[in-house]
């Protein structure tokens, strides 16, 4: 694999990106905002203070997380297996010079992007609303990067074994939607059961929203477990995406 020819395909998901972003940014942003709004405004109202924090504030840095999340994972599973199987775009990529791992490691370059910079949006979004406390939350982006590609690997990893696109309601629903849920953004989940509390330390999310709610309330060192547990992991799954997408495509 070469990093120049997996820059090719970034690039070619970019200039396209560029004529059809304002669907996908519909799809990304404001759903994030709206989650915002109705749950820390209007159940905000009811719910004052978590962990000292007006409730607003309290699930604003959790938005950052959720929403680089889905903008990885909407990218590398419906768009990918489209690009795949519908459109044929795989196919004509590799009539060029680009290998499949070049091919696997542009899509997961360009999820972890759409990941960074809807993260980032999301960013400046709460900071001119005021609900940021730290300048620090900045560092959050190159996190943003680094989750980004573990929710990229592991969608490219369903989109491998899927047997059709229905198959992703399976992996929304059982992964996706749990994970969003249960993960600390909306309530502290040590008021959860302890077994809850020990399987959301497996998720990714969960990490990210710690990480991202400790620099908006400029707290650094709490989260090094977390930033070393997120880069761990990134590295433990980078293998899988191109060993099950080569067999998958080749297939």
């Amino acid at each position: 694999m070469k990093v120049r020819r997996a820059f090719r395909v970034w690039q070619r998901h970019l200039m396209v990106y560029t004529k059809l972003y304002k669907s996908s940014f519909a799809l990304n942003f404001v759903e994030p905002i709206l989650y915002l709004a109705a749950l820390g405004l209007g159940l905000g109202a009811f719910v004052k203070e978590i962990n000292g924090l007006p409730y607003v504030n309290f699930i604003a840095p959790g938005i950052i997380a959720s929403s680089s999340m889905f903008a990885a994972v909407y990218e590398c599973t419906y768009s990918t297996f489209v690009r795949m199987t519908f459109q044929k775009t795989f196919d004509a990529i590799l009539a060029t010079p680009i290998t499949i791992d070049d091919l696997i490691a542009g899509e997961l370059m360009w999820g972890s992007t759409k990941s960074l910079v809807y993260g980032t949006i999301i960013i400046i979004v709460i900071s001119l609303f005021g609900l940021v406390a730290s300048p620090l939350v900045i560092l959050v982006i190159p996190v943003l990067f680094i989750s980004g590609l573990i929710f990229s690997e592991i969608s490219l990893i369903f989109v491998a074994k899927v047997p059709g696109i229905d198959s992703f309601n399976y992996f929304y629903t059982l992964l996706m939607t749990p994970m969003f849920l249960f993960s600390g953004i909306f309530f502290p989940i040590d008021t959860l059961p302890p077994w809850v509390t020990k399987i959301a330390f497996f998720t990714p999310l969960y990490h990210l929203v710690n990480i991202c709610r400790a620099f908006a309330l400029g707290k650094f060192s709490v989260v090094a477990g977390d930033i070393v547990w997120l880069v761990a992991v990134a590295v433990l799954f980078s293998v899988y995406p191109f060993r099950l997408m080569r067999r998958r495509i080749i297939k």
